[in-house]
């Protein structure tokens, strides 16, 4: 089912629940919420993906062509996108390393809550500057507040863009919001069932993935609870009103 049927389906009252996934970059998606995409996904639930930059500037390769490194890195992440199960991929294209926040920004991600009709959306943890001796990257921080003003008020608010209002997109309400990377998770997923499956996907990028074999004991460290499965970890808004 594509966006337009999914649009569709919705406005009909029918169909499985839907997740859009907001992220800055090309791989983010499968860093933050793989694992949750996958298993949520053999449930009935569809997910659809939107990247807001282009990844441009994911090499320091002097000789790069940097058009050739976006078709690369588009083409990675729908690979990607495919071996989960996710519906469709939709790309913003903002410049990779310079996305600040904006209203045409947040306009650009309420077009896509409307168009896809989401019941939960998962992005980035916005307040998160500093954790695990890493700064959580600018591109990162604005896609999480776009989207969180994006999701409350304005794909609600009829008022709010009248020109998507009028190309038939009508308002909509998110029920509920995953942050991924957050420093206060409050709702954990146990992915043990597809871990490898992540593992895959984010393989799938491989213009970006230079010590494979390191990062991914990396990740199962990280993602490996006191139990001995591995969780991926969010900070849930279930949304009131």
């Amino acid at each position: 089912m594509g966006a337009e049927e999914a649009h569709m389906a919705d406005a009909e009252g029918t169909g499985p629940k839907r997740a859009l996934v907001v992220a800055a970059h090309p791989d983010d998606a499968e860093f933050g919420c793989a694992g949750t995409a996958a298993l949520w996904g053999r449930n009935g639930w569809e997910f659809y993906y939107l990247v807001c930059t282009d990844g441009s500037k994911g090499s320091n390769d002097p000789e790069l062509v940097i058009e050739r490194l976006i078709a690369t890195r588009r083409r990675e992440q729908r690979e990607a996108a495919r071996l989960l199960g996710v519906r469709e991929v939709f790309f913003l294209d903002y410049v990779d390393g310079e996305l600040a926040y904006s209203r045409q920004l947040v306009r650009d991600i309420v077009r896509y809550i409307r168009l896809v009709r989401p019941h939960a959306v998962f992005t980035h943890e916005p307040s998160q500057i500093i954790a695990n001796r890493a700064i959580n990257h600018p591109d990162h921080r604005a896609v999480g507040e776009a989207t969180l003003d994006a999701v409350y008020p304005m794909a609600r608010t009829r008022p709010a863009f009248p020109d998507l209002t009028a190309e038939g997109l009508e308002p909509h309400r998110v029920g509920e919001v995953y942050l991924w990377n957050s420093g206060e998770p409050n709702f954990a997923v146990d992915i043990t069932d597809v871990l490898e499956l992540k593992m895959q996907a984010l393989l799938c990028h491989r213009s970006q993935i230079h010590e494979a074999e390191r990062l991914m004991e990396t990740l199962r460290e990280r993602l490996r609870g006191e139990d001995g499965r591995y969780h991926e970890r969010f900070r849930h808004i279930q949304l009131a009103f």
